[in-house]
């Protein structure tokens, strides 16, 4: 898994970069790369663009973090993961260094990104929103290589230090919640809970709230504080097999989930009442199966495995036509910036030719004049006979990007369709008990 968490960078834009960049924590910079910029001169190709910016606000940077759980990545793997997650986040419109640290216990990444983007030098709006979306997808290219992932609303803002304590069983709470549910399976009632609970080496003290403490703890521990699964009433609910109420804003849903499998579920196995409530929700999500394959005509398993084919061709077709286009966009970006760099900074290059003394004049103008050098640099591998019309180029990118936002909607449309198929399929395969590799003749 990988804990993610970001801040603004306010003043000394230098240090934070000289500090990712430190040579002693990435391999002797083996480990650093960047996009939209280099990262030795990232801090005055930053500021740049920061100085170009009609509503920058206080912001010269954002830092992003993301930490691996020891042992489970190696550092080439983290960087490229790390590159994912910004490349994915910032929709190649920001400029960013990226370095990862392997001086700690865990592998961590550091994405330092301009606070403005490349092309209409518009702020980066960091809030809840959009640390969310670095959430989800860090969590999602950590699961597609093969990481573990928190799931969702488990652990939710805790910090690394935190989760780590957890992991290494240090937490008072984390045990208290396995004693717990260790304990309720076992229960007749909530004071045979007690007993079980007081029978693990646990005080218990009952007051307005039942709290607890373990052996070298030193203060008790209220059930409630460890989220709504461990109030008195859930666990008095769990005890007797119901679900946990989640209170008036739970609606009930008609969605179809997987059905559970009973035969190797431990709960179910444990719990009489938990799997009481098992059959029921497989019956229902039967049923439920079924009703939508009446409805959307599929009358056999073959036509079942042809629309998930048809769907998954249809995923696999968007993904390409979306990459394609945030690919194209990326590099359109970053060739604005060139052309916008060299055309603002060429009047300091022409003095350059014209001055009496070079050197001191270079001297005095040395930022300038690299990041103009390093433009021209840029554009002359791109083979360019004449530059392109800047408004005409930033017309065309925003026409792009108009596309690129209609082929994310289509991604997402089929992505969740591809995941109710999918889900439709795993029930009819639980229904049937379908072999992998063994022809089914049975209609549905």
């Amino acid at each position: 898994m990988a804990i993610t968490k970001i801040h603004p960078i306010k003043v000394n834009l230098k240090a934070a970069l000289d500090y990712i960049e430190n040579p002693d924590k990435t391999d002797d910079k083996m480990l650093v790369s960047s996009f939209g910029c280099s990262y030795e001169t990232a801090d005055i190709e930053f500021q740049m663009l920061l100085d170009q910016a009609y509503m920058k606000g206080n912001n010269l940077a954002h830092h992003l973090i993301q930490a691996f759980e020891p042992g489970e990545t190696t550092p080439e793997q983290a960087h490229e993961i790390g590159g994912q997650l910004a490349d994915e986040v910032l929709g190649g419109k920001y400029p960013y260094v990226i370095t990862t640290h392997i001086d700690k216990g865990h592998l961590h990444n550091h994405i330092i990104f301009c606070a403005v983007d490349m092309v209409q030098q518009r702020k980066y709006i960091s809030n809840r929103r959009s640390y969310a979306y670095i959430r989800r997808t860090s969590d999602r290219l950590c699961k597609e290589n093969g990481l573990s992932v928190v799931k969702p609303g488990k652990d939710k803002g805790k910090s690394y230090a935190e989760w780590d304590a957890q992991r290494k069983g240090k937490s008072w709470k984390a045990k208290l919640k396995i004693a717990i549910d260790a304990a309720i399976p076992q229960a007749k009632d909530f004071d045979d809970f007690l007993r079980l609970i007081q029978a693990q080496g646990y005080e218990i003290k009952q007051g307005k709230f039942v709290s607890f403490r373990a052996p070298g703890q030193e203060r008790f521990t209220r059930c409630k504080t460890l989220g709504e699964d461990y109030t008195e009433e859930a666990i008095t609910r769990r005890i007797k097999g119901l679900a946990v109420d989640r209170g008036p804003k739970r609606k009930a849903t008609k969605e179809i989930t997987l059905r559970i499998d009973l035969e190797n579920s431990i709960k179910a196995q444990q719990s009489a009442g938990y799997a009481k409530w098992a059959k029921v929700h497989n019956l229902k999500q039967t049923a439920r199966t079924l009703n939508f394959l009446t409805e959307h005509g599929i009358d056999d398993y073959a036509a079942l495995e042809s629309k998930v084919a048809e769907i998954s061709a249809a995923n696999d077709e968007a993904v390409d036509a979306l990459k394609t286009v945030e690919r194209r966009l990326g590099e359109m970006a970053v060739l604005i910036k060139h052309i916008s760099t060299y055309k603002q900074l060429r009047p300091v290059a022409l003095e350059l030719r014209q001055a009496k003394n070079k050197a001191a004049f270079r001297q005095e103008h040395e930022s300038q004049l690299i990041l103009y050098e390093a433009a021209a640099r840029a554009l002359k591998e791109a083979r360019m006979k004449k530059l392109p019309n800047l408004y005409a180029l930033k017309a065309e990118y925003k026409k792009l990007d108009g596309e690129r936002e209609r082929l994310s909607e289509q991604y997402n449309e089929v992505k969740k369709e591809l995941k109710e198929y999918g889900i439709i399929k795993q029930n009819v395969d639980s229904i049937l008990r379908v072999t992998p590799g063994k022809e089914q003749l049975q209609e549905l």
